[in-house]
């Protein structure tokens, strides 16, 4: 258990902002919410990565190691559609962990994001470049979501400050569970933290990706201000238009389907479905983005093919049963 003294030290540069806003006794701390057991070898901090500039969409971004990163924006996340998929900084992503992508910051580097909607603030370990779409700050991870309360579909309003914290809890993100919640934010701050936010240009709701960009860097003017970290980003190859699937009105059972993502939340698997050219079925309480169906196996690698075109690799052929 933190004492008082530090988790008022864990609101580091705020005490600026609180200055101009009066007083407010903070709120105790929310219970936190049990993780989802994860398993598989912790993560390693290092070597941290910053990298060149790159280009994603004709925009170009400049990584850099600010000390005192403290900005307000907004977020979207993603989870099961990424599944599996490496990260800017070699990981695979794993949906339930805490994580998050960033444009600039170095990789790893630990944020604290609090939700400008209820004052809730939790820590994050970045990994990943993100989000390219809609002038979105982060893009956080679904654990880190749930975590923070922001599981909807639109994006929603953070203010991401980049910390230091201590090595056990540096330690349970490697590990790829929570640590523990900041207390709530006070309502002065957050009153000044909405009026910084004003000033933001209004995000458009958040869309869902069919894979994580792949950054291409660009040569840098002058790499002397950074860390000699190296951060080798692959090329992204300008993107074709994936063949058009033929997406059958209704379901059927028999033959076979590609199977390309399997999402809990049926908005995200219809958008994600509608984006690629595929469709979304129920099954349990997931829903399963597919392509197909197929009369044989060997028909079936169109749709291995479509997905690949969309960033989709090791996708499944397996038999359709409908469900």
């Amino acid at each position: 258990m933190r004492s008082s003294n530090r988790n008022w030290l864990a609101l580091g540069g705020a005490a600026s902002l609180l200055a101009s806003c009066g007083s407010e006794q903070a709120v105790a701390p929310p219970s936190p919410h049990p993780a989802t057991p994860v398993t598989g070898p912790a993560v390693a901090d290092e070597p941290v990565k910053i990298g060149e500039p790159y280009s994603v969409g004709g925009k170009t971004y400049v990584p850099a190691d600010p000390v005192n990163y403290d900005e307000v924006g907004y977020a979207s996340w993603y989870g099961e559609e990424a599944i599996g998929k490496p990260t800017a900084n070699g990981e695979n992503f794993v949906p339930s962990a805490i994580s998050g992508a960033h444009k600039t910051l170095p990789l790893p580097s630990y944020v604290e994001v609090t939700a400008l909607g209820s004052g809730r603030t939790i820590l994050v370990r970045l990994n990943d470049r993100g989000p390219f779409s809609n002038d979105k700050l982060i893009d956080l991870s679904r654990g880190a979501a749930e975590q923070l309360g922001i599981t909807g579909d639109g994006a929603a309003a953070v203010r991401v400050r980049r910390v230091n914290p201590p090595e056990q809890e540096k330690a349970l993100l490697r590990a790829r569970q929570r640590a523990p919640e900041r207390i709530e934010t006070p309502q002065p701050l957050l009153k000044v933290l909405r009026g910084r936010l004003a000033q933001v240009p209004a995000s458009q709701p958040a869309q869902v990706q069919s894979a994580r960009p792949v950054v291409q860097a660009v040569p840098a003017a002058s790499s002397s201000s950074r860390r000699g970290a190296s951060f080798d980003t692959p090329a992204v190859p300008t993107p074709k238009p994936a063949p058009k699937t033929a997406t059958p009105a209704k379901p059927v059972s028999g033959g076979y389907v590609v199977q390309v993502a399997a999402l809990y939340s049926q908005s995200r698997a219809e958008a994600l479905a509608r984006q690629i050219g595929a469709h979304a079925v129920a099954a349990g309480s997931v829903w399963r983005v597919r392509y197909g169906p197929y009369p044989s196996q060997a028909a079936a690698q169109a749709g291995v093919k479509a997905a690949a075109a969309k960033g989709f690799a090791n996708v499944r052929v397996m038999a359709n049963d409908a469900r």
